[in-house]
């Protein structure tokens, strides 16, 4: 496997890792208050907009979101914005998922699996677009399993100066989603996060930042499962990945910093508008109509 580098006599080598290292510091700003990894960033964009092959942007990818999220894990974590007993029946089930995922995405042509991101990034942003408000969804009494596992907790919302006590419902349809999302994960390469914060939001009834929290620890290990089956083939290059890991870790540890002071629905306008950018540019790529 051969990386597809675009070679141009005006454009020295050291321009693209320079490019990664900037492009990636600001994805890690905006991923982590949004919840959404920085794989699902990555990959659309760096896709479209830079010279490489797309396998080697989905292994980057996976790293990427894996670093943003070790980046951010323990300041989330230390300011109540994760729940580790939340995170970890769902990253089990999209961990072991995600493996399978990442071998189909790998023996699927390049053009099919830009397609089928650009669709995906897409419908992600209309399932946002329809859910309306979602910053602390009411959960009127938890389901059997979730009191079970001892899924609830409180966290302090600095934005608007209140204590919320939470819990969640619904739990066995977000562990069935989980594995689904674990499989698109390992296909895309994108890490998770962008179905994370919907299903443990939308579905489970988890508050908005909570959820955006938590994503965070699921990446952690959905990623680290992913990214063996790329380095496996081969398909990690570090002229990619480093400078990009690099940026993404500093971006993401400003943007742990902004999940406790910036209002749920900016951060939801901001996701909707990166990601239906990416998405449309993934798709035309994918269609041959954007080269």
């Amino acid at each position: 496997m051969t990386p597809e580098v675009v070679s141009t006599a005006a454009t020295a080598w050291w321009i693209w890792p320079l490019a990664l290292f900037a492009a990636c510091f600001v994805m890690g700003i905006v991923a982590v208050p949004a919840g959404i990894g920085g794989g699902t960033l990555f990959v659309p964009i760096i896709s479209g907009f830079f010279p490489f092959h797309l396998d080697f942007v989905r292994g980057a990818g996976l790293m990427v979101a894996l670093a943003s999220a070790l980046a951010a894990g323990p300041m989330l974590l230390r300011g109540g914005l994760a729940s580790l007993r939340l995170a970890l029946p769902m990253a089990l089930l999209a961990s072991a998922s995600s493996i399978g995922g990442a071998m189909l995405g790998l023996a699927m042509p390049a053009a099919a699996v830009q397609t089928a991101l650009g669709v995906t990034v897409l419908g992600i942003v209309g399932l946002m677009l329809m859910a309306g408000k979602s910053e602390f969804p009411l959960v009127v009494r938890p389901d059997a399993l979730g009191s079970a596992l001892a899924l609830n907790g409180v966290f302090i919302d600095r934005a608007g100066g209140q204590r919320i006590e939470w819990q969640v419902h619904r739990t066995p349809h977000g562990l069935l989603l989980f594995l689904f999302i674990g499989v698109l994960a390992g296909m895309f390469g994108i890490g998770a996060g962008w179905a994370n914060v919907p299903a443990l939001n939308l579905v489970m009834g988890a508050p908005l930042k909570v959820a955006a929290g938590s994503s965070g620890l699921v990446l952690s290990l959905v990623d680290s499962a992913a990214a063996w089956v790329y380095i496996n083939q081969g398909a990690v290059l570090p002229m990619i990945a480093v400078p990009s890991v690099v940026g993404m870790m500093l971006g993401a540890r400003i943007g742990a910093r902004l999940l406790n002071v910036l209002p749920g629905p900016v951060i939801r306008r901001m996701v909707i508008a990166v990601l239906l950018f990416a998405g449309v540019r993934a798709l035309l790529k994918g269609l041959g109509l954007w080269a």
